[in-house]
């Protein structure tokens, strides 16, 4: 018999809990380096369901669909309508993406999964979204479900754990706001590879206006560090050592030792399909950040990467990184 789908309610906290930590656990023994429960994971679940599922309004829309066999909660689904950030376009509005804290019971009758997956597309359309995202962690069980479902890999979450601080290049040097210009012209070519790549990173018309302003802000943001790599006096490349987000890391895992690298682009790799043979530039730029990620005591590193660029991909892979998550799109 299928199980039953509907949102989760207040009273279904307790069982969440215990699921929900169960589904962390699994991460954990996956790569226990990266998916470092937190200290208090319980706690942490349970204030941010009383969050999620309580009355006040969020300021970020965020949905639960639970899967009932009898009177026993076996699974749960965990979407969200995700922000499009400034430069991109975001022609279809506001996504609705699948966050990694999906999770049914070994023991859940068949089905339980692409159910949870059904119910979770339908409650996201109703809010609006016309473009559906999913999240996978490497090794999790929901990858065969979601491509029975229509998913295909958007983008790559390529990781490394246990970083080390490397001694200071020619090739990268941190970023001063008369850099801020050049940032911008090359953020402009790293966007027409992305949307090359895939239509979904179409860019704002006021793109160029946007990160400028957002790369002079981030200047003075004490969180991150900021790197360009130059050749005769021209800046080549960028990178923003930053730190890890929920959007990535579920409450339940501990997210102080995570740094983010999201913008990082160089000329080495513009060609999408193949890294140019002397990638030495871009591999001091990334080495850049991963020694100021160390600084600030961070010994893992995510690397932002779109499925379908090769040559950027090829570059982390040589440095050590590997896949650890995926965002998938349902065409």
């Amino acid at each position: 018999m299928p199980p039953t789908i509907r949102p989760a309610q207040p009273n279904d906290i307790p069982a969440l809990i215990d699921l929900l930590k169960s589904d962390a656990a699994e991460r954990c023994a996956h790569n226990p380096e990266l998916w470092r429960l937190a200290t208090d994971a319980g706690s942490d679940i349970e204030t941010s369901l009383a969050k999620s599922l309580g009355p006040a309004p969020q300021p970020v829309q965020e949905f639960w669909n639970v899967s009932i066999e009898g009177n026993r909660l076996t699974g749960a689904a965990h979407s969200m309508l995700l922000p499009v950030p400034p430069i991109y376009a975001g022609l279809n509005g506001e996504p609705g993406l699948l966050l990694p804290d999906c999770y049914a019971r070994p023991d859940a009758v068949p089905g339980t999964k692409e159910a949870l997956i059904a119910e979770t597309e339908a409650t996201l359309r109703a809010a609006g979204a016309r473009t559906l995202l999913a999240t996978i962690v490497s090794g999790a069980d929901w990858k065969a479900a979601l491509a029975a479902c229509g998913y295909e890999p958007l983008t790559l979450y390529l990781a490394r754990t246990g970083l080390e601080a490397h001694a200071a290049s020619i090739h990268a040097r941190p970023a001063i706001e008369a850099d801020v210009p050049d940032i911008v012209a090359r953020s402009a070519e790293h966007r027409d590879r992305l949307s090359a790549i895939d239509r979904f990173w179409d860019a704002h018309a006021e793109a160029d206006l946007r990160f400028d302003a957002w790369m002079r802000r981030s200047l003075t943001l004490t969180d991150r560090d900021m790197f360009v790599s130059e050749d005769a006096r021209k800046v080549q490349g960028y990178a923003i050592a930053q730190p890890g987000s929920r959007l990535h890391f579920p409450v339940a895992h501990e997210i102080e030792g995570i740094g983010v690298l999201d913008d990082f682009y160089h000329t080495s790799f513009e060609d999408i399909r193949s890294l140019t043979s002397d990638a030495t530039a871009a591999r001091d730029l990334l080495r850049a950040a991963e020694t100021a990620f160390v600084r600030r005591g961070k010994d893992a590193a995510f690397v932002v990467c779109p499925e379908g660029w090769r040559s950027k991909a090829a570059l982390l892979r040589q440095e050590g990184y590997k896949t650890a998550m995926v965002w998938l799109i349902k065409r």
